[in-house]
């Protein structure tokens, strides 16, 4: 437990002390990996108290989504949708490995991946609103918590680092089937309760979701030549949209 306060310092801006992070080596931030859902769960309450607040004051469904995309993306320093953008770029080059990895580097977004980042903000908050509206918080919470399970699933092993330093060189390979298993569980359970009247529907899109995530990722590192903080970014927003869009259907 002593890598929890970690996994909340590098998954989002919430001040935490020093002193409360442990110096991190490879196997350290394997550690800090596998509690990385516990600081999704951290912000999908965020984002489920920004959108219950915005409801309580009467706001339209369209800009409470808004408003709760926007929360989230500003506790989690917008490096998940920098990520999704800068994956999609490099997919989008359609040349070899080291020229993907080079234009994923750059910084700057290019038209795929903003077209892209802007299609998937478009769903998640329509998504949100949706929700929003018909007073389902617990399927807003679930969606943006267990989205973060991608993040395990991404630093399987098997799976290497695309670049010799960086996030993915860090933590790449680091999970095992077992901790895969056991978040994916977790996030299955959570979900019960997320539509009400129907408990399959909420398990049934987690895992749509994370199965979503987890093909899309090995795409990435096949493509890519491993994996990246960038793919991990790209996981878990492509599996926070596809959760959202699984909790919405009637």
């Amino acid at each position: 437990m002593r890598f929890l306060p970690t996994a909340l310092a590098w998954m989002t801006v919430l001040p935490v002390p020093r002193r409360l992070q442990p110096a991190v080596d490879r196997p350290g931030a394997g550690r800090v990996i596998f509690f990385v859902p516990v600081a999704g769960a951290v912000v999908g309450a965020i984002v489920t108290g920004i959108a219950w607040a915005s409801a309580a004051a009467g706001l339209p469904w369209v800009l409470i989504g808004a408003l709760a995309i926007a929360g989230a993306a500003l506790v989690t320093r917008g490096m998940h949708v920098d990520g999704f953008a800068d994956c999609v770029d490099g997919l989008g080059s359609y040349g070899p490995p080291d020229r993907a990895r080079e234009i994923m580097r750059q910084g700057s977004v290019g038209p795929f991946g903003a077209a892209a980042l802007a299609l998937v903000v478009l769903i998640d908050a329509a998504a949100i609103g949706d929700l929003a509206d018909r007073a389902q918080w617990i399927a807003i919470g679930v969606a943006i918590g267990a989205a973060r399970v991608a993040a395990v699933i991404g630093c399987r092993r098997g799976w290497c680092a695309a670049n010799p330093d960086g996030f993915g060189a860090l933590t790449a390979g680091t999970q095992g089937g077992a901790a895969q298993a056991f978040w994916m569980f977790v996030a299955a359970i959570a979900a019960i309760w997320a539509v009400p009247d129907v408990p399959w529907q909420g398990p049934l899109a987690v895992v749509a979701a994370m199965l979503a995530a987890a093909l899309a990722m090995r795409h990435c590192v096949r493509r890519f030549g491993g994996v990246s903080g960038d793919v991990l970014g790209f996981g878990i927003e492509l599996a926070t949209a596809v959760a959202l869009v699984g909790l919405c259907v009637r």
